[in-house]
């Protein structure tokens, strides 16, 4: 079947724009495809530093015939009523007919829309999608009012081989492109994209993104290999650095290895920032190498020695500041340093850094005592974990704030777990971060989140919809992160109390990590509604505790007698919660022994008063599994009770006695969870 090609040719776009925008272009144009009645078999989008491209294929030649019958307003409608179902529709008064119901007699249009032909459709999507494309920015060039990331140079369309003809501020689709800017300007005309794809190969530019980070990973660990190294891999570096060429060219550099007195990650983080170089290490010894790899897009008639001499020129300067900040900072204690987080504003509403830091010192002080660290320890590495942002290092280097504060430490003669604690106190900053190697680093992390959670709880700054400026999701996650994968029973309410939070935003809070451990727990494969059900239950602010009665019931429900006794509890549940409606109260008073007339209610009303005193036993000694296997017992008296007895019996007292009974099926399993909130 035909397919669409389209690239639209541009100034050099950003490279952390471009997989969106070939993401965004794919999106756009198949919804209004799909919107318009064409389906499709399948599409794919590519850039490059100059193109955004785009294939559909499978498309049909034109987009189905419509038919479609529309009642419209009665015949005695106002006249303005007919006249405006006229213009809906496209029609005039005698072409409409008119059909006779209870109601009376009603216009009826029979509306006949014929196809469009795909490219008629095509030339009028494109130039709307272009107009309106979502650029996190974009520019003004020329005379014209158009808007692009860049300045928009071209347009290839084409539907089956053929041109799709149209106009965009005055630039003409075509079906021409050109290849890489230096190698192979000439102009190259494509239709199809497998045809395209191997056109600009053979031009010099590769035009799916994966295959120049593919050729760039390999070709940088051969060329390391070579010289007995090892690439220190960055994927986030090589995606950048695949958006920056479109004919990757691996080549070598070097600077003074004197520089490999300055801490690795700092000359790690400064050819990456500043020339998107790629650091290399001995692989016999695994210490940095005084080697690194770059990145050109051309190939040099000179094998690349000016490219290299020029980039070793600008990392041999760069490295020189880092050395120079690295000297200078030794030369200042961390603690003379304090005085000038005063001086820094955290949050116009939540005072100074130094105020934070304050904060955190207290806190960590009660953490470190709840998991059993050093509270004299904790509370050290707090006062110093932020510290460092007035180095010059973290100045220049923002993104190693932290770790520049255990070598400041260490270098000081400060204690292991302080100098640790300094580093990992930031930790973990997403999914794939480590954990804090120290309980001291816990303690600190714990504090430092939750200071930033509480404190913007309490100026009513919390995340809405997508927005989330102070990444306050993230630190929830760091937490919940901290607490389950180290195993620690923690009150967090308590916590955020210590903090300084209100009740009320204590409570709000609690709700906030519910979610977040939602998300958490739902990477690992678990069940949304068996966590609102277990956190439906009062005074569940231990996660630890929450996840392992979560974990309980999840086992419990996938075997027959959890299932079972579920349908049993649903099943109670709804005819309580209409017979409480019905009669305007509730059945919470105690069974009257004596009204238990019946033997299947008798030994259900004796199962769910022990089950009751056995799984709160059970729950006090945290024996989550325990009380899971006393509701099971519950699910042969149930059945039996539903099978011989009716609820809504006659005589009103052996009803009123029943619902109470039912009652008593749901404090039971209250016990456990909720009930109520467990799907199926």
């Amino acid at each position: 079947m035909p397919e669409l090609l389209l690239e639209l040719f541009s100034e050099e776009i950003p490279a952390r724009m471009q997989a969106k925008a070939a993401d965004d272009l794919r999106q756009m144009v198949t919804d209004a495809l799909v919107e318009a009645g064409l389906l499709y078999e399948g599409a794919q989008a590519h850039a490059t530093p100059r193109r955004l491209v785009l294939s559909v294929e499978g498309l049909g030649a034109a987009t189905p015939d419509v038919k479609e019958e529309r009642k419209g307003p009665r015949v005695d409608a106002p006249e303005a009523a007919i006249q405006g179902f006229l213009k809906s529709t496209g029609l005039t008064l005698d072409q409409l007919q008119v059909q006779e119901d209870k109601k009376g007699s009603s216009y009826i249009a029979h509306i006949h829309k014929q196809g469009r032909p795909t490219p008629e459709l095509i030339a009028q999507i494109v130039p709307a999608i272009i107009a309106k494309f979502p650029w996190p920015k974009s520019m003004r060039w020329g005379s014209g009012s158009m808007r692009w990331v860049r300045p928009l140079h071209s347009i290839l369309c084409t539907f089956d081989g053929e041109v799709v003809r149209f106009d965009v501020a005055g630039i003409h689709s075509g079906h021409a492109t050109r290849g890489h800017r230096f190698m192979a300007p000439a102009e190259i005309t494509a239709r199809r994209f497998e045809d395209y794809a191997a056109s600009l190969l053979n031009a010099c530019v590769m035009v799916r993104a994966e295959e120049r980070q593919l050729t760039i990973l390999n070709e940088a660990k051969t060329l390391a290999f070579a010289r007995g190294l090892e690439l220190v891999e960055d994927e986030a570096l090589l995606k950048e650095v695949a958006g920056l060429v479109e004919w990757p060219v691996v080549l070598m550099g070097d600077f003074e290895k004197s520089f490999l007195d300055v801490p690795p990650e700092v000359i790690i983080t400064a050819i990456k920032t500043h020339q998107k170089c790629f650091a290399l290490r001995d692989a016999s010894t695994g210490k940095l190498s005084h080697h690194y790899i770059l990145v050109a897009n051309i190939v040099a008639s000179d094998g690349g020695k000016q490219i290299i001499a020029g980039n070793n020129k600008v990392i041999a300067a760069r490295l020189s500041d880092a050395k120079f900040f690295w000297d200078q900072d030794r030369k200042v204690k961390l603690e003379a340093r304090l005085p000038q987080l005063d001086g820094i504003t955290f949050h116009a509403k939540l005072g100074t850094q130094g105020a934070r830091v304050n904060r955190i010192a207290v806190l960590s002080r009660h953490v470190a005592k709840l998991i059993g660290s050093d509270p004299a320890l904790a509370e050290k590495a707090a006062i110093f974990s932020k510290a460092d942002l007035v180095s010059g290092m973290v100045g220049e280097f923002p993104e190693l704030q932290g770790l520049m504060g255990r070598y400041y430490a260490t270098a000081e003669g400060m204690e292991p777990d302080v100098a640790d604690a300094i580093r990992d106190h930031y930790k973990p900053q997403g999914p794939s971060d480590g954990l804090p190697v120290s309980k001291t680093g816990i303690a600190v992390a714990l504090a430092d989140k939750i200071d930033i959670l509480t404190g913007f709880w309490s100026i009513d700054e919390k995340p809405t919809g997508s927005k989330d400026p102070y990444a306050l999701r993230r630190a929830a996650l760091g937490v919940v992160r901290l607490i389950l994968e180290q195993e620690l029973q923690l009150n967090l309410t308590k916590l955020f109390t210590l903090a300084g939070a209100s009740a009320e935003h204590a409570r709000d809070l609690l709700s906030f990590f519910a979610d977040r451990l939602k998300v958490y727990l739902k990477e690992k494969g678990a069940r949304h509604d068996l966590i609102d059900a277990v956190f439906a239950l009062p005074g569940q602010d231990d996660l630890l505790l929450v996840v392992k009665r979560v974990n309980a019931l999840s086992a419990f429900l996938d075997s027959d007698d959890g299932r079972n006794l579920l349908a049993g509890v649903k099943r109670a549940s709804n005819i309580l919660r209409i017979e409480e409606k019905k009669d305007g109260r509730a059945y919470h008073s105690d069974v009257n022994i004596a009204l238990l007339i019946q033997g299947e209610e008798k030994t259900l009303h004796t199962a769910v008063s022990t089950a009751l005193a056995q799984a709160r036993r059970a729950i006090e000694a945290e024996d989550f599994e325990g009380a899971m296997r006393v509701m099971a017992k519950l699910r042969l008296p149930v059945d039996g009770f539903f099978d011989k007895v009716t609820v809504n019996a006659d005589d009103p007292s052996f009803r009123e006695n029943r619902l109470k009974l039912l009652n008593r099926i749901r404090e039971a399993t209250l016990a456990v969870a909720d009930f109520s909130r467990i799907e199926g």
